[in-house]
């Protein structure tokens, strides 16, 4: 498998996406779990007319990530063929503020790490994947580029480190927390375990800014933004997160198709009494 991953890296990025919609499929076919997932979080988001588009790139998302992993760092970022509200982040970086980079399961959220690092050092939290032949992979490819932060009190350190320095800090916020890691917050209507770490980073000053990466059709790169909050975070703990939450929603809501709708966002982990 892990062979199979690395050749994937020499393919065009169209016959990837069309080989890619094809695995959607076939993993909505195949994976009971999967196709219950993507029509109740679909149905709750009241997105039902993207199932079909939302399959397709599910795989797409898969077998674009040897391209963004394994390729050269400059090869990767030329395949970001737009890019808006950079001003956001050179702002930031001129009055030495640190930058949270905020990046949900929408669209190519691996390429936006790769534009970032490509510009500025960025410090990621890495979390093992389930598949042990995808870590090694994942490393070579996040490794070389990122400042790499356990999933894990030392991480959230380095994170809290860096953005005192004025660095920048990459995270994934609609990620299921582990049990005493999160609040009960409503995405999309219904109460989903989320995420404080993102609302307690943002208590360094730094500039919170979401980011993500819009497929274009037929292979041809990606359409990359960064936009600001749609308010300053306030209130308590509980109160930020489920700020935070609203937005990653009116993100999804401009690029519907390209969430990620099988992820179970909301399952209850271990140890954490269902709301």
């Amino acid at each position: 498998m892990s062979l199979l991953f690395r050749l994937c890296a020499y393919l065009p990025l169209p016959l990837l996406h069309n080989l890619g919609a094809l695995l959607g499929w076939l993993t909505w076919a195949l994976s009971p779990t999967y196709r219950r997932n993507l029509a109740q979080n679909l149905a709750l988001a009241g997105l039902t007319s993207v199932k079909r588009a939302a399959i397709a790139e599910a795989g797409k998302g898969f077998l674009e990530l040897p391209k963004i992993w394994l390729r050269p760092q400059d090869e990767v970022v030329s395949r970001i063929a737009k890019v808006a509200g950079w001003e956001m982040v050179e702002t930031a970086a001129n009055i030495g503020k640190g930058v949270l980079f905020l990046t949900p399961h929408l669209g190519c959220f691996e390429i936006t790490a790769q534009y970032i690092a490509a510009h500025k050092p960025l410090t990621v939290m890495f979390r093992q994947p389930k598949q042990a032949w995808l870590e090694p992979l994942m490393r070579q490819g996040r490794g070389s580029n990122f400042n790499l932060a356990a999933a894990d009190m030392s991480g959230v350190r380095r994170l809290l480190k860096a953005l005192k320095q004025g660095q920048a800090v990459g995270m994934l916020p609609d990620q299921v927390p582990g049990v005493g890691e999160g609040v009960w917050a409503l995405f999309f209507g219904r109460p989903a375990y989320t995420m404080t770490l993102a609302a307690r980073l943002a208590e360094t000053g730094a500039t919170v800014i979401f980011t993500y990466a819009e497929r274009l059709p037929y292979g041809a790169g990606y359409h990359l933004y960064f936009l600001p909050l749609s308010q300053p975070l306030t209130g308590d703990l509980a109160a930020r997160a489920a700020q935070i939450n609203a937005d990653i929603e009116g993100l999804i809501r401009q690029c519907p198709a390209q969430y990620l709708w099988g992820y179970n966002r909301y399952k209850v982990p271990p140890g954490v009494r269902r709301l």
